[in-house]
């Protein structure tokens, strides 16, 4: 399997068209990568790149694109709801396949180096990229903003990584890490920028501060106002959805908005997501309904429903879910010859596809037609006894249907 590491770099700039299309075509000029999602946010003034490929192709990657981001913003004239301190803000590397942190540890110091030769500017480390405790959260290296980091700069306790300690007007400072894969989530509400930061408050880790720890581990929060969309958001960024689901973060938001009557109305995606966190969300209103929904179309579409995912554009599973941006699911060539071809190939003079090939296949034709007996059963007025019985016996003979056709290749 190819070597994949992910890079997200936000750059303050998100409603200039022409500086926002340059960005993205430096990307797309680097050899070996593939640009996956621009997300450009007007109030922000933000926006967010995804892009793929091996160790080296994405620092190269991240590279072009900071040169181009270095000739056409100049913070000096940057506003926006989001914090940031930089015009290229912050520039994370991800393992995606076949790559350790360690991995995406190497290219984030690379690129900070080559950034900070190249372009003269300071770059600060954070996340696992980091070996200082006090530089592992972004939100506290980012601390202060552009408007405080002249002064930063001059207190020796903020010596970037990479660098010299000066403030460079045009450009700000940059932070380039390694992490896992973050979730950038915004819950939308019919309230006041204050209502949405309240909100915001109560459920992020850090709460309102060491007093008054939030209700959710993995979590980081703000509320803003939207003036595009005439809302405000709880901006969300879950840094671990094994800990905390997008789920959790929406039902908290949803359960504060009704304590202080507030409309919740949707939520958006900002940027890739992965499959298992919309599965698993999924699977958590599933339970709480008591739905018997087996098709991942169709628990997507549950997802996309619940959390309100259309809400200020439509949400494409297959623009918006990593796994099917990166590598779409492919069955070999023996899996997708027709019928007779398959039947022919068997009884030909070559010795694939052979017993191991022909048994995978009526092992899934056999699953195939219990899931089929099982679906025509469950919702069946005549058999309603037995629908409980279904929900148990449905749900291991599709799984067993699926996987058993990768083996008719294996």
């Amino acid at each position: 399997m190819p070597r994949i590491v992910e890079c997200v770099p936000n750059f303050s700039e998100g409603r200039n068209k022409e500086v926002i299309e340059a960005i993205a075509a430096a990307i797309v000029q680097t050899s070996g990568c593939s640009l996956l999602d621009v997300d450009p946010g007007q109030s922000t003034n933000r926006t967010v790149y995804t892009f793929v490929g091996s160790p080296e192709d994405v620092v190269d990657g991240a590279m072009n694109a900071a040169r181009v981001a270095h000739s056409m913003i100049d913070m000096r004239l940057h506003s926006g709801e989001h914090p940031r301190m930089g015009a290229m803000d912050v520039c994370p590397f991800i393992p995606v396949q076949d790559v350790t942190m360690e991995d995406c540890v190497e290219c984030a110091k690379e690129f900070g180096e080559r950034l900070s030769i190249e372009l003269g500017v300071p770059v600060y480390l954070y996340g696992a990229a980091s070996n200082c405790e006090d530089r592992k959260s972004l939100p506290d290296v980012r601390s202060g903003e552009y408007e405080g980091l002249a002064d930063k700069l001059r207190d020796p306790k903020w010596k970037p990584d990479y660098g010299l300690p000066e403030f460079v007007p045009n450009w700000g400072a940059t932070c380039v890490g390694a992490r896992k894969f973050l979730i950038a989530y915004n819950i939308n509400m019919l309230a006041t920028k204050e209502q949405a930061h309240r909100v915001a408050l109560n459920i992020r880790e850090n709460g309102r501060g060491e007093s008054k720890e939030g209700k959710l581990k993995c979590v980081q929060a703000i509320g803003w106002y939207l003036e595009e969309a005439n809302m405000a958001q709880v901006s969300v960024n879950i840094t671990d959805s094994e800990v905390t689901g997008i789920h959790q973060a929406y039902e908290e938001c949803v359960k504060d908005a009704e304590a202080l009557n507030l409309a919740v109305v949707g939520s958006q995606i900002v940027g890739l997501v992965p499959l298992k966190a919309m599965l698993d969300t999924a699977d958590y209103y599933m339970k709480k309904e008591n739905l018997f929904i087996l098709e991942e179309d169709q628990k997507l579409r549950l997802v996309i429903n619940r959390l309100g995912l259309n809400s200020l554009g439509a949400f494409s599973p297959k623009e918006r879910i990593v796994e099917y941006m990166i590598q779409p699911e492919k069955e070999g060539p023996l899996a997708n010859m027709d019928v007779r071809d398959f039947i022919l190939t068997v009884g030909s003079r070559s010795p694939s596809p052979g017993g191991g090939s022909v048994a995978a296949l009526c092992a899934s034709l056999g699953a195939a037609l219990g899931s089929m007996v099982g679906f025509l059963t469950y919702g069946n007025r005549k058999f309603a006894s037995l629908d409980s019985q279904m929900r148990s016996l449905i749900p291991p003979l599709y799984k067993g249907m699926k996987d058993l056709v990768h083996f008719i290749d294996a």
